[in-house]
């Protein structure tokens, strides 16, 4: 028997079949999880990316202050070593720019790096909906097979599949973290 035989089967068998009236269920359930998982992940995404646009500008923002810093260290040097009294209060005013600027700089540091911590707990989530995603799939595709083989070991083990996705996609959307690193290099 080859396969368009067992599709042709199948299909008319789809009546009289408890286990393709299970899959059909099964599928309906997972594809529409799926597409709840998408939605969120692709609104994660649009948050990732902000969350990295803004700590690329703060980083931005943290180099231009480190310049003007710079440039107010080399004059300052320079008004040293020219030491007339006139100077003295364009020496003391380019010593409080330099302050003024190390302060900034600790902002915009700790600015840019909570733009980082916030990019990387979204991108927990980000994995975890990618890995419900995959693990759907998988599901989907094992559910179609039962269809055609009518094994019921097979409906089980692809709706058990298709069970861990929906709790690991229940739980990113809870915020609540099951990532697994394991997986994530794996498939990424």
């Amino acid at each position: 028997m080859d396969i368009a035989d067992n599709i042709q089967e199948a299909v008319e068998q789809v009546g009289k079949s408890k286990i393709n009236s299970m899959v059909a269920l099964f599928v309906a359930i997972t594809a529409t999880f799926m597409a709840l998982c998408n939605v969120k992940d692709g609104n994660i995404v649009q948050a990732m990316q902000q969350a990295q646009a803004k700590s690329l500008d703060s980083w931005s923002y943290f180099q231009a202050k480190s310049t003007k810093q710079s440039i107010a260290e080399n004059t300052l040097e320079l008004l040293k070593l020219q030491n007339t009294p006139a100077d003295d209060k364009v020496i003391k005013k380019f010593e409080e720019k330099i302050e003024t600027y190390k302060k900034e700089k600790a902002e915009i540091k700790a600015q840019a790096e909570g733009y980082e911590k916030e990019y990387n707990d979204i991108n927990l989530f980000d994995d975890q909906f990618d890995m419900t995603e995959a693990l759907l799939t998988i599901s989907i595709a094992m559910l179609g097979i039962t269809a055609l083989t009518q094994k019921k070991w097979l409906l089980w083990f692809s709706s058990g599949v298709s069970l861990i996705g929906i709790v690991l996609g229940l739980t990113a959307f809870m915020k609540i973290s099951l990532h697994s690193d394991l997986i994530s290099k794996i498939l990424g």
